[in-house]
């Protein structure tokens, strides 16, 4: 079975979708849309390695083309009910051929790739509290900022102890970033959010620039991504 292999994509997908989601109000309808969501990353995977790896190229499209058609089946009845959610398609689109374009021009591990991703996943947690009776406004510019600010932040870190961890700016900038995301939240609706990048910034602070483990980031990953949803529910 064809499956995506980045722990922290999967984080991505679900923790701005519940916080979303959350942040409004819970409905049944979340569940298709959670459930085409899923697929549709899952399908994600497939389709880009089919632009960079020749051999097998069939075998990626149909795995691609697979999953997009089973997100099809939660996702169609979901537009005919709600049309308004088709209005987030040019947005998920043109983020979408960011990493198009930088899997053709083998840049997969660009900073701005890693941001584009980000966004996307953001914009599902907005579609999730949209879906549960929430508008634009401030409360959800925020639900999504808190988000970008967290997953943006695990992008400085794991480049600080995987690909950059010889560069000492990465280590300052990772450093840095995780100072001013703990910040931000001071100045949001929800001040004491600022809490949830507590443990970002100690774990930026103690281990960026050294050596890690990759299964010991990926622990430490999941605790964070962990922490930060159940700050998000209790200061909701």
């Amino acid at each position: 079975m064809v499956i995506p292999r980045e722990h922290g994509g999967w984080a991505m997908l679900s923790v701005p979708f519940l916080t979303g989601m959350s942040a409004a109000k819970p409905t049944l309808l979340h569940l298709p849309l959670f459930l085409a969501w899923l697929l549709l990353y899952m399908a994600s995977y497939p389709l880009l390695q089919s632009l960079k790896k020749t051999s097998n190229r069939g075998r990626w499209l149909s795995w691609g083309i697979g999953y997009a058609a089973a997100a099809a089946i939660f996702l169609v009845p979901l537009l005919i009910w709600n049309p308004w959610l088709a209005g987030f398609a040019p947005v998920l689109i043109v983020l979408v051929f960011v990493p198009v374009w930088h899997v053709r021009h083998k840049a997969e591990r660009a900073f701005a790739n890693d941001i584009s991703a980000i966004l996307l996943f953001c914009t599902g947690g907005a579609a999730a509290y949209m879906l549960g009776g929430g508008t634009w406004g401030r409360e959800l510019l925020e639900v999504m900022l808190y988000n970008f600010l967290y997953f943006t932040g695990t992008v400085f870190f794991v480049k600080s102890v995987f690909r950059e961890r010889k560069n000492k700016r990465w280590t300052v900038y990772s450093h840095l970033y995780h100072v001013i995301a703990l910040l931000l939240p001071l100045f949001t609706l929800n001040p004491w959010m600022c809490l949830a990048f507590l443990y970002p910034l100690a774990k930026a602070l103690v281990f960026s620039g050294k050596t890690v483990k990759p299964m010991k980031v990926g622990m430490m990953e999941i605790a964070g991504s962990v922490q930060f949803l159940v700050f998000f529910l209790i200061w909701l």
